[in-house]
């Protein structure tokens, strides 16, 4: 059943215009600090890893750096793993489950991978706990060369080098109950569009690329995540967010053709992950531990199957 859901920005019907998207603006709140909770981290990890700042981020008049972390010893033999958070800067455990990555995991692949994480590709968003950029557009959408995001832009010009190089790519995401409460009402509003309700998946799962699906690497995932957290069920529908259920936790997406994060590095394997934080089934370290375990499941799997 389809709802002009009131939402505070702008006539139902009608597209945003600038003034309403200044209004949108307006209403954003720096809530915490990239800079003590993720900066200060990666520079923790200088001592066993190269880090990069492979861009700045100019959001209207506040200044991000664009952080990278490379294994320390790159050897161009070895095959390159890729590991993304913090798209959605307000998905905490993406930006926090790449860091414990590298913290606690990391070093076990040197020597075996050429790693390359991005903790936090969307620092403004993580600050204010907003899916979008400052611009009011959804970066998880726009992973081009032309992107209007200049966060997803800096990284598709990151990655570019390692396109057809890339053995895996893990994307790190989550759904949160304020999806259906904030953003996706925001979206409808924004594109003058109705808002149709729909469900958070309670549970883990993964979206696999349906142009090149991997079964046997998504389902390795899954049963890792699963000694951490449990699994999303599919709904009445044998759905999850409107898509087929294809096997256990597990749904599809033309990953590239939609401009996904997951789609930029041509990888042979690829998944995006989602957590959900709001089940009262779990806890944020949970969900944290959930992301660190699907990325070492992720490598191993892709390493014993190159």
């Amino acid at each position: 059943m389809q709802s002009h859901m009131s939402y505070p920005i702008g006539t139902p019907g009608q597209p945003w215009g600038e003034a309403e998207r200044a209004a949108w603006r307006a209403r954003q709140v720096r809530s915490r600090s990239h800079a003590d909770d993720v900066v200060t981290r990666i520079d923790a990890l200088r001592d066993r890893f190269d880090v990069e700042t492979y861009g700045t981020l100019d959001a209207r008049g506040a200044s991000y750096p664009l952080l990278a972390v490379r294994s320390r010893h790159w050897n161009p033999e070895l095959p390159v793993a890729v590991v993304t958070g913090g798209v959605h800067g307000y998905e905490t455990s993406g930006v926090v489950g790449a860091l414990e990555f590298l913290e606690q995991s990391a070093g076990a692949y040197a020597g075996r991978l050429n790693l390359l994480v991005v903790p936090c590709v969307s620092p403004w968003g993580y600050e204010h706990i907003e899916r979008w950029t400052i611009e009011a557009i959804d970066p998880n959408r726009t992973f081009r060369a032309d992107s209007p995001a200049p966060e997803a832009a800096a990284l598709v010009a990151l990655l570019a080098p390692l396109r057809g190089r890339v053995l895996v790519h893990v994307d790190l995401h989550e759904t949160t109950d304020t999806d259906e409460s904030e953003f996706r009402p925001a979206l409808a509003a924004r594109d003058g569009v109705s808002f149709e309700p729909g469900g958070i998946p309670d549970g883990f799962y993964l979206v696999d690329d349906s142009v090149h699906p991997q079964p046997g690497f998504q389902q390795a995932v899954i049963e890792a995540v699963e000694r951490v957290t449990h699994i999303a069920p599919a709904d009445a529908d044998g759905e999850m967010i409107g898509s087929p259920v294809v096997a256990h936790g597990v749904i599809r997406y033309p990953v590239a053709e939609l401009g996904l994060c997951a789609g930029i590095t041509g990888a042979r394997y690829v998944t995006t992950t989602e957590v959900y934080p709001d089940s009262p089934r779990t806890s944020a370290a949970e969900c944290n531990a959930a992301q660190v375990a699907s990325i070492v499941a992720a490598l191993d799997y892709a390493l014993a199957h190159r």
